[in-house]
């Protein structure tokens, strides 16, 4: 097998030895599974990139009966680590198997940053409400009456989790909250 390593522009589409290591390292995935799925992803995306609409696109197929669209732009902003507009493969199958594969711990952890909209390593009520919001949109939770509405889930959720009282969490008191709530947790992070 020849190395791709002589070439010295790398194209969006193809994939070198680094990146293979990089997964093999990252995901749980192995050599073969991150070579199909790399196929499978040039067939869905022909540039090696995945735009915001193909991505929501993609993602509404694991969602046919809820409003993905709302739900989708905040996991796309998590998975878009390089903040380029765009998802590379590498950022994509890290995504997946933090999702599909990890321990709880990680998902939670994914799940803070996509709560953490404006990324100041803290979540306050305003956040977390879009999301719930997202979330019930997603699942298509029709019930947003009284206890059940974003907002009084949310002032729930902080008074539980919020333990210094600062009216924001912390990635460590979110986490923490969420492993402790079996509820929360599958709120919060539905498959954690």
């Amino acid at each position: 097998m020849g190395s791709d390593s002589s070439k010295s522009k790398k194209r969006a589409t193809t994939l070198t030895e680094e990146e293979i290591q990089l997964l093999l390292k990252n995901t749980h995935f192995n050599r073969q599974q991150i070579n199909e799925w790399h196929a499978g992803f040039l067939k869905d995306c022909s540039k090696g990139k995945l735009d915001k609409k193909k991505f929501i696109e993609v993602y509404k197929q694991f969602y046919p009966t809820g409003k993905a669209d709302k739900f989708c732009s905040h996991v796309f902003k998590t998975f878009d680590t390089d903040n380029s507009g765009e998802i590379d493969f590498v950022e994509f199958l890290i995504a997946i198997s933090v999702t599909s594969h990890g321990d709880i711990k990680e998902k939670l952890n994914m799940a803070f940053n996509m709560y953490d909209i404006d990324k100041n390593g803290k979540v306050d009520a305003k956040e977390m409400e879009q999301i719930v919001t997202a979330i019930y949109d997603l699942l298509g939770e029709e019930n947003r009456k009284g206890e059940n509405s974003p907002s009084k889930r949310v002032e729930k959720i902080m008074t539980k989790l919020d333990l210094n009282g600062d009216r924001t969490l912390t990635k460590d008191e979110f986490i923490n909250g969420c492993l402790q709530d079996d509820f929360l947790k599958n709120l919060l992070a539905p498959n954690a």
